[in-house]
């Protein structure tokens, strides 16, 4: 069931893939992601279901601008609102939600980002939508580097493969989160944090994987 799709090929078999309750597989920053419509319960099963792991933890997001995040109803706490001017960015942020939705898991927040990655947010604004983006592996396996890894670590899944070649590998996105007023590292990683002494709680949020772009 899995297939790959290469730059030139229509558009709309991604977006019927997405819409028909598969997922795609998507460049990021280190290594290819899994990527549902994050407001579509089946698509986000599915993933589930694929890598082999329980589906109460959130899924991360990427999008191709703030205005596509806040089309699914992410807020930014206040410390966290001068952090997105960051962005284009290895650099992901628990936001607010104001209503959950598929990826959130029931809850009212969420891991998200403008992915550094030009090709995947020129995906993303031609796909219209934000997507997930949590490492395409097994349960418990190495993230994934090549579209051919991918292809044979999901061979029975609603999958499109997007080719982008060879992933860069090494780590994932820093990830920051707010406690009160004070901005959290919740996990290193390729954005360059500058609290080297910040509080370190992975407690205070719920990550989806900590081998995901």
């Amino acid at each position: 069931m899995s297939e790959l799709w290469r730059r030139g090929d229509p558009i709309e078999r991604l977006t019927e893939r997405l819409d028909g309750g598969g997922f795609l597989a998507v460049p990021t920053e280190s290594s290819y992601g899994l990527a549902a419509d994050p407001r579509s319960e089946q698509s986000v099963e599915a993933i589930f279901r694929a890598k082999g792991r329980v589906d109460s933890k959130p899924l991360p997001v990427v999008a191709a601008d703030r205005e596509q995040l806040e089309s699914l109803g992410v807020r930014f706490p206040g410390p966290l609102v001068e952090l997105t001017r960051c962005w284009p960015a290895p650099l992901t942020l628990v936001a607010e939600l104001t209503e959950p939705v598929a990826a959130s898991r029931g809850r009212r927040r969420l891991a998200v980002r403008v992915p550094a990655e030009e090709e995947l947010r020129r995906l993303l604004r031609r796909l219209g939508r934000p997507v997930t983006a949590t490492s395409a592996n097994r349960s418990g396996e190495a993230p994934l580097l090549t579209p051919e890894e991918v292809l044979d670590a999901f061979p029975e899944s609603p999958l499109t493969v997007v080719d982008a070649g060879r992933m860069a590998g090494g780590l994932p996105s820093t990830l920051l989160g707010v406690e009160g007023d004070r901005v959290v590292l919740l996990r290193s990683g390729r954005y360059p944090w500058p609290s080297a002494d910040a509080e370190f709680s992975a407690a205070s949020v719920e990550i989806s994987d900590r081998g995901s772009g």
